[in-house]
Formats: C-alpha cells, structure tokens, sequence
C-alpha cells in the first residue's frame, strides 16, 4: 500500500532508499555521511559473503558482473583468466537483495534516528534475517515505521522505541546476540561499548562511530580518559591515535567478558572516525590483550614519538610466557631537541586493518562503481589502507619535520625515496594527507632532515640556543641521505590519481547540531558556524568589516579607544 506524504513532509532518496523526513527536523539526515552508510553497506555486504558461504549459501549482489564466492572446494578458469565458478557445480543456493534469509544476520541499528541505514541495509545487503531499527525516541521510532512501509521492506525491518544499552543487554545471551551492531550516535559512543560487546555473537561484527574529534585528538585528554579509559595528547598523528584509543577502550571492555576483538577496517574520514571490528570469545587469546596495548611518549619540542608496551608475550613453543614490560624507551630529556616528553594512551598499537578483507571490499566496490554513490571515494581511502604499513603505529609529517628546524619542505616523493634508499619501509597514511609512515627509527628520520638542510641552508645566527632547531641542527647527521626519485616512491592510489582526500563539497560541512527534546534544529550552532566560516581564510581588506567582530579588550574591560575602535562594542552589550 502506498503511503502519502502528511503535510510538511519531504522525501530524500540516498542509494536505493527514499526516506520521509517531517518538516523542520534536518536533524534527522546528514548528507556528509553518506560516505559512511556506503562503506558500511559494502563491508557488510562482504561480511554476510563471508558467514553466509560457510553454511551453503550465496550471496547476489545487484550489478555485479562475477560473483565472489569466499568458500569453494573447486574452481574453474576462464579464458580471461579470471577464477569462476559455475552456479551449478558448487551447489550453494542464492539469495538475493530483499529476500528474507533464515540462515542470514540479525542486524542491529541502536541509535536508528529516521532509519536510512536500516532501510539501505535491508533494500541494498543481501543475506538479512532481519533488522531493528532502535530509537528512544517516539517521534524517531514512529518515523522509522514509517519508513519501512514506504520503502516495502517491513518484512525485515522492525521498528523499536528502546534504550539502545538496555536493548542490547537484554540481548546478552548466546541464542539472542546479534550478528551485526551498528552504534552512529552523535558524540560518543562510551555510554553503549559495554552493552555492545556483550550483546554481539562470536565471530560477529561491531560497527562504531565516533564523532567526539575534539576530545580524542587532544583538546580534553581528562575526559578522553574518563570516556575511553586513555589519554588523548596534542600531536600530528591524533586521528590515527583517536583510531588507535576506541580500538583499545572495545579491547578492554571485551577482555572483561573473555572476549577479544579482531579489527577489519578502520577509517578517520572528514570529522569523524568508522571502527569495524569482529568481536571473539577465547580465555587464552583475552591474555595477549595487555601486549596489544601501548603508552605513547611524545616530545613537545620536536614531535619524535616512542611507543612503550603495556606487556610482554613470549613464545616458548607449545606455551606462551607473560610478563611485565620494561622500559621506558626514552630519556628524561628527549634526545633530539632536548625538551621534556608528554605521556598519552594506552592505545591499540597492533593492525588496524585485516588486508585481505579489506581488499575484497575494495575489489566489489570497483567491479561494481555504479552501486554506490562515493564509490570513487571508498576506492580511494580503502586503496591507501591497502598501502598502509600494518606493523607501523602512527606517523610523522613531512611539514612539521621541515618547520621543526625552519627549512623549506622537500616534496613528498624525495623524501619517500631518500627513505627507500637508506633501506628502510615507507608508506602514507589515509588519516592525514602528509603523513609518513615508516619503520625507521627516530635518528633516521632527524638525519634525512639535517641532509636536507645543508642542500636548503637555514639562517641558523637567528636561531635560538634553547630551540629544537639548534639542538637538531647541532648534530652532524650520521647517514648521508640520497633524495634521488625513486620509481617505488609513488604509491599506486596517487598514480592512478584516486579520490584520496576530497575537499568540502559544500560550506558548514560538518556535523549537525544536536537533537532538541520537541524536534527540530537549534539555530544558534548554525548561524554561528556561517557568521565565522571560513574566518582565516577569507582576510578582510576593509576596516568596515572589522565593525561586525565584537571586541576582545571590550569584554575584558581593556579597551582604551571607546567609539573609535575598529571592533564592535555594540555585539558585547547585547550578549
């Protein structure tokens, strides 16, 4: 039955969906995260590949040209050279986009607000038992059933007005636990760790998604403690390491119930980070948990990072020894530059990724570039993953190594190649555009930079004694570096010029304000997000512009130019 649209009401279409959304309720869709809803689709879709080919059944995926099959006895080759199989021999049976699957997953959406991603897993994933759509809130939980009347997918999408912790708590038992649970709320997502690593099956799939950026990339180390159970520092490498702290604080919170997780792919994209993670059970792997974690030492004055285990595994054969780590791995002082370190963490400091899955996901996302609409983008970032040094935690930049000591910034394939010559790996990094990511040791790294700095000399009379630059700078480097072009210097994502790292599309692109209790949008957030968009980038020529800026001295009682000053008073007085 059709449903029509009650007034004020509006339709907005994403991948095969159409959602209603009342009117004066914006909250409820973020185009920005469209990207997001794409690259979980994609990796469930391969998840359900993967769960499903086990008990006999296959997957069919809406325009695909070959359908991958994870679990085949025996195979047969093409005269394209492409490994196929007939659907015939292999004797699995299809299921396709829509179709209820009683052997399928049993998908989760805690924090469901209007229901899109419900609806897009049960329109586009082949493979679903069923799905909830939980929101606590009525109006949400209303719409959600909306939604799915109006898409026709109520045979597999239910609605629920729950507290998504209590939900998934009452889901702890072994015949209960969900195959898939998707937690997108706005901020953190500390409140439902706990619930969620327990209401999720053996060998099932955690999705989360962080959008509290300020807090887990240094700005509030004390409440990323009180939130994550780990302190977030100030440093270039903080998305990698607000990837690295959620990872841990699931680790941790699944330790408590014999559990251990196993990342599959994690992404730091625009203003927020994506964890997909199986979660396991196993009291012996739980023991290995303590040697996965590490404390972070970062100099304040340069920027050089040591990692210090938080324990020891040794392998003694048939048994496994563990002990205490020792350390720590610096000195009071830091040895480059002399400064004092800060102390961050623990953090996840093994993979990220599981590249073999990684690259199936990758491999369906390009065989099939018109199912999904940033399919360009997803290649891009999942092909940087794929390049990524798995065994290397964090990453320098190339500009704040060459501002550390004020010279000018070689470019990023000399400095890559002067890596490679001197023997060591190299790789970037999807989290930052200018990372570097390698396994050479700090004094390499200082070496390639005083090489660099005798071909582009600094000033170094205007240096001061007491700065990082003149303690650098002081040190004859012991490596004479080669910054000759290297062919294995360009890595194929930036060969193939992919959409690795996209600008805005659009201004006040970012998160959307929060919820209000009677629906709707809070304006104050908004206007003021339009009113300083931009605030740097845009200089002001003319003075008369200054007038809509309110002044600084003013409100601290300082200012000393009364009715003449460029800056506005009168803002002041209304706030």
């Amino acid at each position: 039955m059709e449903l029509s649209l009650m007034p004020g009401e509006t339709v907005v279409r994403e991948g095969r969906a159409a959602i209603l959304f009342p009117n004066a309720n914006e909250v409820f869709y973020n185009p920005v995260q469209e990207f997001n809803r794409d690259l979980t689709c994609a990796v469930i879709t391969e998840f359900a590949r993967e769960t499903l080919a086990q008990k006999g059944v296959r997957v069919v995926v809406p325009g695909e040209r070959e359908r991958v099959v994870v679990c085949v006895s025996e195979n047969k080759e093409s005269t394209d050279g492409q490994v196929v199989k007939d659907e015939e021999e292999d004797g699995l049976a299809s299921i396709s986009v829509g179709e209820q699957c009683q052997q399928g997953l049993r998908i989760l959406e805690g924090l469901a607000a209007s229901g899109l991603r419900s609806v897009r897993f049960a329109l586009e994933v082949p493979g679903i038992r069923s799905i909830t759509a939980n929101d606590f809130s009525a109006r949400a939980a209303s719409l959600i059933a909306r939604n799915a009347n109006f898409n026709k997918v109520s045979h597999l999408l239910q609605a629920s007005q729950r507290d998504a912790s209590m939900l998934m708590y009452e889901s702890r038992g072994r015949k209960e636990r969900y195959d898939v649970i998707d937690l997108d709320p706005y901020g953190s997502p500390s409140p439902f760790l706990d619930a969620a690593v327990q209401a999720v099956g053996d060998g099932g799939l955690l999705c989360i998604t962080c959008t509290d950026m300020a807090v887990m990339a240094g700005n509030s180390g004390e409440t990323c403690y009180s939130k994550y159970g780990s302190v977030s520092i100030k440093a270039k490498f903080c998305h990698e390491m607000a990837l690295r702290i959620i990872l841990h604080s699931l680790d941790q919170r699944a330790a408590v119930y014999q559990r251990y997780i196993e990342p599959l792919l994690s992404v730091s994209v625009d203003f927020y980070i994506r964890v997909f993670i199986k979660v396991h059970t196993g009291q012996a792997t739980v023991k290995n948990s303590a040697s996965k974690q590490a404390l972070v030492y970062n100099c304040i004055g340069c920027g050089t990072f040591h990692l210090q285990r938080m324990g020891k595994r040794t392998n003694q054969g048939k048994s496994m020894k563990y002990s205490a780590a020792t350390g720590p791995p610096v000195q009071e002082n830091c040895q480059h530059c002399g400064q004092k370190h800060q102390l961050g963490g623990p953090i996840w400091a093994e993979q990220l990724h599981d590249v073999p899955f990684v690259q199936k996901v990758l491999s369906a996302v390009s065989s099939n570039p018109t199912r999904f609409g940033t399919s360009k983008r997803i290649e891009g970032v999942l092909s940087m993953v794929t390049e990524e040094l798995q065994d290397v935690p964090l990453y320098y930049t190339l500009d704040h190594l060459s501002s550390t000591v004020h010279c000018n910034t070689p470019s990023m394939l000399q400095f890559r190649s002067a890596l490679l010559h001197a023997g060591h790996r190299v790789s970037l990094s999807h989290a930052c555009k200018n990372a570097v990511k390698t396994d050479a040791p700090s004094r390499v790294m200082w070496d390639l930079v005083r090489c660099w700095e005798k071909i582009n000399p600094v000033k170094r009379e205007r240096l001061s004694e007491t700065s990082p630059a003149f303690h650098i700078l002081s040190t004859e480097p012991l490596l004479q570096a080669c910054f000759d072009l290297r062919e294995d210097a360009n890595p194929q994502s930036r060969r193939r010029h992919l959409t690795r790292f996209q600008e805005n599309p659009q201004a006040n692109w970012g998160p959307k304000a929060r919820a209000k209790a009677g629906g709707g949008l809070s304006s104050g957030l908004e206007d003021r997000r339009k009113r300083f968009q931009n605030k740097r980038k845009l200089q002001i020529t003319d003075s008369a512009q200054l007038k809509n800026f309110p002044c600084k001295k003013f409100r601290k009682g300082t200012c000393t130019h009364g009715e003449e000053c460029c800056f506005s008073h009168e803002l002041e007085r209304v706030k």
